[in-house]
C-alpha cells in the first residue's frame, strides 16, 4: 500500500527571494581563478593586517583562547573602545553602551533586527553599499531612497531628505563617509537631521565604518582626523545607533570584527540577538582588536596618507580619459565615476574582467541611482593603480 502525500517544493521566504544578489560578487565570480586580473572590486586594501595585530591573535591562540566570551564582547575590549570613542568624539561613551560583533555587516543586521519590523518605512541615502539597503528588506520593511547630487563632489540635498522623513518613518540609514561615493555629511546637516528625527521619533542608523578614512578636516589634539559623527552630538538615550568595524581603518577585513554603540536601555535585548545570531565574536580576534585600538593609531595615520595619495592620483588619471567623469571623494576608499553612454555597468564590468583583466564594481550594485557609474577601490599602490588605468584606457580605445 502506498501513500500519496502532497509535494511541497522547497522555497525561501518571499522577502528573501526578492532580495537583489550582490552584483559585485557576480562580477568577481567572472574572474575567479584568473591570476592575471587586477581586482579593485571589493572594499579591501592590498596590504595584510599589521604584524603586531596578527601576533596578538597568535599569542591568544597559543594561550588557548578558543572558548566562548560574553555575548557583548570581552570587558577589556569594550573598555578600550569606550576610551577610544570617548576621546575621539569628545563626550563619554560608556562601555555598557558598546557591543562587540562578528563583523560590521553583522552589526548592521543586528541593529535592523533590533529596531525594524515588517512594513516599517525606512529611508536610505543612496547610492549605497547594497548590504545596507537590502538588510531592512529581509525583515519585510519598505526602503525609500534619497539620491545624492553629483557634481565636482557628491552632495546631499538635506531638504529633500527631511521631506522624506515623514511622521511614522521608522529609521533613516546614513553611511558617511559613503560607500561608494566618498560623500561626507556635514555637521550642519547632522544637527538638522538629528533635531528632525528627535521630533518625529525616527531612528538614525549610522554606518561609521569609514569614519577615520577622511581626507579633509582639522586633526584633534592627538593628531587624529575623523568624519563628523552623530556620536559627537547625540545624547545617550537618543534614538541613534552606530555600527563600526575594524576592517577598514586597521586593515582587518578578514577578521570579521566590529562593534555597535546603542542606548543603554537597548543592550539587554541586543545581547539576546547576538546570542541567537553568533553567540559572540571569537576571543582571539577580540584580543587582536584590543591591540589594534590601543596601539594602532600609527596604522590609521599611514593608511589615510597612503589613500589620500592614491585618491589624488587616480582622480587625476581617470579624468584625463575620454568619456570618464570622476567626482572627488572626501572620504572612504573609492572613486565612483561616470562612464559616458553606459547604461549597463554590470555587463561593462564583466567585459572588463574578460577582455582587460580589470576588476571593478558596477554602479548598478549600489541602487538605481548608481547605473552609469563604476566604483574603483583605490586602497592600493600607485603602481597597481597605474596598471589598472592603462588597462581601462586600452579597453576604451579598443571599444
Amino acid at each position: 500500500m502506498s501513500l500519496n502525500f502532497p509535494r511541497h517544493a522547497p522555497s525561501a521566504r518571499t522577502a528573501v527571494q526578492d532580495l537583489g544578489a550582490s552584483r559585485i560578487r557576480e562580477v568577481a565570480n567572472v574572474g575567479i581563478g584568473r591570476s592575471d586580473v587586477l581586482p579593485f572590486w571589493f572594499g579591501e586594501p592590498d596590504q595584510v593586517t599589521p604584524e603586531f595585530i596578527r601576533n596578538a591573535a597568535k599569542a591568544a591562540l597559543d594561550a588557548g583562547d578558543t572558548f566562548y566570551t560574553h555575548n557583548c564582547g570581552l570587558p577589556r575590549l569594550r573598555a578600550a573602545l569606550s576610551t577610544y570613542l570617548s576621546s575621539l568624539h569628545r563626550q563619554p561613551i560608556d562601555a555598557e553602551r558598546i557591543a562587540v560583533t562578528s563583523s560590521g555587516v553583522s552589526a548592521l543586521m543586528l541593529l535592523a533586527q533590533l529596531i525594524i519590523q515588517p512594513d516599517d518605512r525606512v529611508v536610505a541615502v543612496t547610492p549605497l553599499w547594497p548590504n545596507l539597503f537590502e538588510i531592512p528588506k529581509i525583515l519585510g520593511a519598505e526602503v525609500v531612497q534619497v539620491a545624492l547630487q553629483c557634481g565636482a563632489t557628491y552632495e546631499l540635498d538635506i531638504e529633500q531628505l527631511l521631506a522624506q522623513l515623514t511622521p511614522g518613518t521608522r529609521a533613516v540609514l546614513i553611511n558617511s563617509p559613503n560607500n561608494p561615493t566618498g560623500w561626507v555629511i556635514t555637521r550642519e546637516q547632522q544637527v538638522r537631521l538629528l533635531a528632525h528625527c528627535r521630533l518625529h521619533g525616527i531612528w538614525i542608523v549610522a554606518d561609521d565604518v569609514y569614519e577615520r578614512l577622511v581626507f579633509d578636516g582639522t586633526p584633534d589634539d592627538a593628531g587624529r582626523t575623523c568624519a563628523p559623527s552623530f556620536l559627537d552630538l547625540a545624547e545617550p538615550d537618543d534614538r541613534v545607533v552606530c555600527a563600526n568595524s575594524f576592517s577598514k581603518s586597521w586593515l582587518m577585513t578578514g577578521w570579521r570584527l566590529g562593534w555597535i554603540v546603542a542606548p543603554a536601555a537597548m543592550m539587554a535585548d541586543l545581547g539576546k540577538l547576538i546570542e541567537y545570531n553568533t553567540s559572540c565574536a571569537p576571543g582571539f580576534a577580540q584580543q587582536a582588536g584590543i591591540v589594534a585600538i590601543e596601539q594602532g593609531e600609527p596604522v590609521i595615520s599611514a593608511t589615510v596618507a597612503r589613500y589620500r595619495e592614491a585618491r589624488d592620483y587616480l582622480h587625476a588619471r581617470l579624468n584625463r580619459l575620454p568619456g570618464i567623469s570622476a567626482p572627488m571623494p572626501r572620504g572612504a576608499m573609492y572613486l565612483f565615476f561616470e562612464v559616458e553612454g553606459c547604461s549597463d555597468t554590470l555587463s561593462l564590468c564583466k567585459q572588463l574582467v574578460r577582455d582587460a583583466g580589470l576588476g571593478l564594481a558596477p554602479g548598478s550594485a549600489f541602487g538605481p541611482q548608481g547605473e552609469g557609474y563604476v566604483r574603483w577601490c583605490f586602497a592600493a599602490s600607485i603602481e597597481r593603480l597605474e596598471d589598472g588605468v592603462q588597462r581601462l584606457e586600452n579597453f576604451l580605445k579598443a571599444g
